[in-house]
């Protein structure tokens, strides 16, 4: 019986291991977007099979050195007995790729507002490349004049990066549109857990509480800034008010 050749054996071991790795690959997949689907059921949203790849993409890249920040400069702190209270900061004019949405509750729009950006982001766009994450998040809200009640209607967006910015990708899906935001000053709050109607309307009213001149605002346009992804529990967000133009 002729004996294996070395290079036989070593073109044989390279492929079961190949196989091994694509095994424990599409395993990890499968993971993810079942953790993804039974997040969204708890949103009652749908998480499509055709997300698994995106979010796998996304999670792989989702180290803190990976993320890019939103670049801003720091006006003023405000502190009150050691504790942050706000911070004004001025963000300057950029590119955002932005979704509009208007699910029946908050949760839903900004989950399958994010899964559409996440597409967008994982090669689906004209460059056919994966974009980089940038954080935060931002989702624009609406409520009517006395700050009682949020509209439905949302919009979610990515800040592009900044090697970006001068040619931003065309996203392959049409709802996806890129806007150029001016140069805003925003009141920033930070305040942890999920995002809804009812602790959306408390953090507006406990911003406007602690500032001095809240006048000065946007008294109907708001942004919920999210550093943290819709799956997670815990999430760091943060209340935005805009300074009037």
């Amino acid at each position: 019986m002729a004996e294996e050749s070395p290079d036989s054996a070593y073109h044989s071991n390279g492929s079961s291991l190949e196989e091994e790795a694509e095994r424990m690959e599409d395993e990890e997949q499968e993971r993810l977007l079942s953790y993804w689907q039974s997040v969204g059921r708890g949103h009652q949203v749908d998480v499509p099979r055709d997300m698994a790849e995106p979010i796998q993409q996304l999670t792989r890249n989702n180290s803190p050195q990976e993320r890019q920040p939103v670049p801003f400069t720091l006006i003023q702190r405000k502190e009150k007995l050691g504790d942050l209270l706000y911070e004004k900061r001025q963000y300057g004019k950029a590119k955002w790729a932005c979704i509009k949405m208007k699910e029946k509750q908050y949760e839903q729009s900004i989950c399958l507002g994010f899964m559409k950006l996440m597409r967008y982001i994982c090669e689906q766009n004209s460059s056919g490349l994966y974009l980089g994450i940038t954080i935060p998040i931002v989702t624009i809200v609406h409520t009517n004049e006395a700050q009682s009640e949020m509209t439905q209607a949302v919009t979610v967006a990515y800040y592009l990066p900044e090697v970006l910015q001068d040619e931003p990708p065309h996203p392959f899906d049409s709802d996806i549109v890129i806007e150029e935001w001016p140069s805003t000053i925003v009141y920033s709050r930070s305040f942890r857990g999920i995002t809804n109607e009812d602790s959306i309307m408390r953090e507006i009213n406990l911003l406007a509480e602690i500032l001095e001149s809240p006048e000065l605002c946007l008294q109907d346009t708001f942004i919920i800034a999210g550093y943290t992804n819709p799956a997670a529990a815990n999430r760091h967000n943060e209340i935005w008010f805009l300074q009037r133009p």
